[in-house]
């Protein structure tokens, strides 16, 4: 065991890269929540995502264009989910239940012939002076675009929510569908866009998996992370910033048990495997235990006629 090989500066430049994944798709689903809208689909739209933008990426040698494509089939899937909820009025956690299974076996079936093979590569940036920054260039400034886009997603969530008045709107929605309804306010049309968005960020969130941080496609890749970026979302009372502590907190502990495998410590490998799930559920199960900030019409079906 020889824990010197560990590096400050690699493991918490690795921990952004394995934040970001399980970050965008958790901002999309706390906009899906605050609305007052449940969808357990969040692996299927991930996974979904991941194949699309893998695709894609492939066919056209263009990164770019394999997350354009992640974000619009993730946004298309989540559409279906849309319409099972808001337009027949199925229950939420059926239908998102029945998304991820959905999503699993399509990504399936459309990655038959991408098995083994490599993606284009995805450059990193390279920002003058602040790159050069001892220690903090390395871990801040040396990443990929999408690890960018995902901290001012962060941003953009908390601005949308708190300061302006589609935030306002959404909220409102989310608290009280029925009251919103009769102030005008079109409840449908907020949820469906609110499942849109979340469902574009859960695309981005597995075309980072299958482009970037495992740069290949294989059946199930996702490997939970879905459910992950749901249980933070819970874990950070519905609040964008405390998504950005819980997404990094996961994805510190994700990169420490792997540093850990590889500095020879003697643990079980199944018992490091398996740390980052079990703490990320004892901090839900601590966290959820007090449900007095999640939206009020969370899960509820609204009824326009009501």
């Amino acid at each position: 065991m020889d824990l010197s090989s560990i590096s400050p500066t690699l493991l918490l430049a690795s921990l952004m890269v394995a934040a970001t994944p399980i970050l965008l798709a958790a901002l999309g689903e706390l906009v899906v929540e605050r609305s007052g809208v449940l969808n357990l689909g969040v692996e299927g739209m991930m996974i979904t995502g991941a194949i699309c933008g893998f695709a894609v990426a492939v066919e056209t040698g263009s990164p770019v264009l394999g997350f354009v494509a992640a974000a619009v089939g993730g946004a298309a899937l989540s559409l279906l989910f849309a319409l099972l909820t808001q337009v027949a009025l199925a229950n939420h956690v059926a239908s998102g239940l029945a998304l991820t299974l959905f999503g699993l076996g399509l990504s399936a079936l459309l990655g038959q012939g991408y098995v083994g093979i490599k993606p284009p590569p995805t450059d990193k940036l390279d920002i003058p002076l602040l790159g050069d920054i001892p220690f903090l260039g390395p871990v801040v400034f040396s990443h990929d675009l999408m690890v960018y886009v995902g901290l001012a997603l962060v941003v953009a969530v908390w601005w949308m929510l708190n300061h302006s008045r589609a935030g306002l709107v959404l909220r409102a929605v989310g608290e009280n569908h029925d009251a919103a309804h009769a102030l005008g306010f079109k409840v449908v049309r907020v949820r469906i866009m609110a499942i849109m968005f979340g469902g574009a960020c859960a695309g981005l969130g597995g075309a980072y998996i299958s482009l970037i941080r495992v740069p290949q496609w294989t059946e199930g890749m996702t490997a939970g992370a879905g459910w992950i970026a749901l249980a933070l979302v819970v874990f950070a009372s519905w609040k964008a910033g405390r998504v950005l502590l819980g997404a990094y907190l996961f994805g510190g502990i994700t990169v420490l048990q792997l540093n850990l495998q590889a500095a020879g410590v003697d643990i079980p490998v199944e018992y490091l495997s398996m740390s980052p799930y079990v703490i990320t559920i004892l901090v839900l199960v601590i966290m959820s235990a007090d449900r007095s900030r999640a939206p009020a019409s969370l899960g509820r079906t609204f009824h326009a006629s009501s």
